[in-house]
This record gives structure tokens, sequence and C-alpha cells, in this order.
């Protein structure tokens, strides 16, 4: 990602969000601009950076999350936003508490954010309302944890479970371990650490 410095940009875009108790966040260390704006109105400002002609975010680029264990808000949802017409891109982030992990979801101002947020929703448990079909995307329907939280054990969940694709669907079934977790079954001759 590139970013395009002009410096009126983000007071422009901060102006024209201030309907939306968006503010500006500085940028990152990539020259992005970042707004924070509160879940409830996420989708009429994000309508507003797609729509208005000074901004033009056509695009929806990847929705992500960061879990900040010990805070509250707990869960920090992610959009990033590029402006083909403009040459510009833009971070947009909004928070949720570890109670309620839900905000709503942007289907509705951009439909590719489907599998983003289905998959924040699988890997993190953050739940979008309003979202046209909200399942799991990578993790089996019955897994009962989301992997990329960080309170998430290292060494995995017991029992043991394997889960097993049978006509299109993974199905789970328990097993023993081989080794115990952690454990490295890759041969010494081939590992980086060995290397001559």
């Amino acid at each position: 990602m590139e970013a395009t410095s002009d410096p009126t940009f983000a007071q422009r875009a901060e102006a024209l969000l201030a309907p939306h108790s968006a503010r500006a966040a500085g940028t990152g260390q990539d020259g992005i601009a970042n707004f924070i704006v509160p879940a409830a109105q996420l989708r009429a400002a994000l309508t507003v950076l797609r729509d208005h002609p000074e901004l033009k975010f056509e695009m929806l680029y990847d929705v992500c999350s960061v879990d900040h264990l010990g805070r509250e808000p707990r869960y920090e949802v992610v959009y990033h936003l590029r402006s083909l017409t403009h040459n510009r891109w833009l971070r947009v982030k909004t928070h949720t508490s570890s109670e309620e992990a839900t905000v709503p979801s942007v289907c509705s101002v951009w439909p590719g954010a489907d599998w983003h947020e289905r998959e924040v929703f699988d890997m993190m448990g953050i739940r979008f309302t309003d979202h046209p079909d909200l399942r799991r995307i990578l993790m089996p329907d019955d897994f009962e944890h989301h992997p990329l939280r960080k309170d998430y054990p290292v060494q995995g969940i017991e029992p043991w479970h394997s889960y097993l694709r049978a006509g299109g669907v993974l199905t789970g079934a328990n097993m023993e371990p081989d080794r115990a977790a952690g454990d490295d079954a890759t041969p010494s001759y081939i590992r980086p650490e060995t290397k001559p």
C-alpha cells in the first residue's frame, strides 16, 4: 500500500465525517490516514466515504480485527478503503466491548464485505448485525472457539479433535495425539537451525 500525502485530505475528510462522530486518528507507519468511527455511525460514515465526490472510496480492500486483551473496548474492527478515483488509501476503525462483540455489517455498502466479515466472525468471534449469511468460513460449524483471540490457548484445545472432510462437510472425530503439542515432527536434516 502506498499512501498519497495530501495534508488537506484528512482535514477535509474529517469535516465531511463530523456529522457521524468520526475523528481523525493520525496516520499509520505506512502513511495512511486513520479515522475512528463509533459503531452506531459506522454504516453512515462509510457510505459518505464511498459516495461523496471529494472522497470516492469505491473499494473495500480488507476488513480485519485486533484483540486488545485486558483493555475495554477489547475489539477493534479495521476497514481498509481504496479510492481509485483519487488514488488514496484510508483506514477506518471502530470498537466493540468484549461483552457485546458486535458491529453493524457493511455488506449493504460494499457487498464484497461478506466474506471478510465472516472471516472476522470465525477467527475473532465478532458478530456483524444485519449480515446476510453470518456463519463460519474457515473453521467447522461445531468448533466452539475463535483461534485469533489472544486468550485462545497456544497449545490448542483438548480433547484433541480432528476435522475430516466427508462429502464436502467438515465433521469432527476425537483422536489421541501422537506427539505433545508443539513437538516439531520435521526431520532434523531439513530444519533451518541444522543447516551447515
